[in-house]
Formats: structure tokens, sequence, C-alpha cells
């Protein structure tokens, strides 16, 4: 399973984080409609990765450091 690494931010500043998912989308310069889009996408692959034994890549998507 892929995670982007855009999926894995949206998930590390939302559910480890705790932040608003509006200052989410601020700090990582995108719209809520688009993170939330990547929390929702990010959370899926998770789930089906913990549900059926699956590995976790991290890796590709936009991002900027």
């Amino acid at each position: 399973m892929i995670l982007t690494i855009d999926e894995f931010e949206a998930v590390r500043l939302k559910d480890l984080e705790g932040h608003d998912q509006s200052l989410c989308a601020e700090m990582m310069d995108i719209s809520q409609p688009t993170f939330h889009r990547l929390v929702i996408s990010a959370r899926k692959k998770i789930a089906d990765a913990l549900t059926h034994g699956k590995t976790i890549k991290i890796e590709g998507g936009n991002y900027r450091f």
C-alpha cells in the first residue's frame, strides 16, 4: 500500500498532532476540500493495510520542504 507524502502529512497533522482541519490545510498551503480528500484517502489506505496485513510505503506525491 503506497501512502503519498502529502497523505502522510495530512494524517500526521490532523490525527497525530490534533490540529483543526482549516489550520492543517493552511499549514500545507492547500484548500480545505483538498486537505479533506487527502485525509480520507490516507485513512482508507491505512485501514486497508491494517485490516489485510499489507505493508505501508510512504513515497511520492506533490510536496515541498
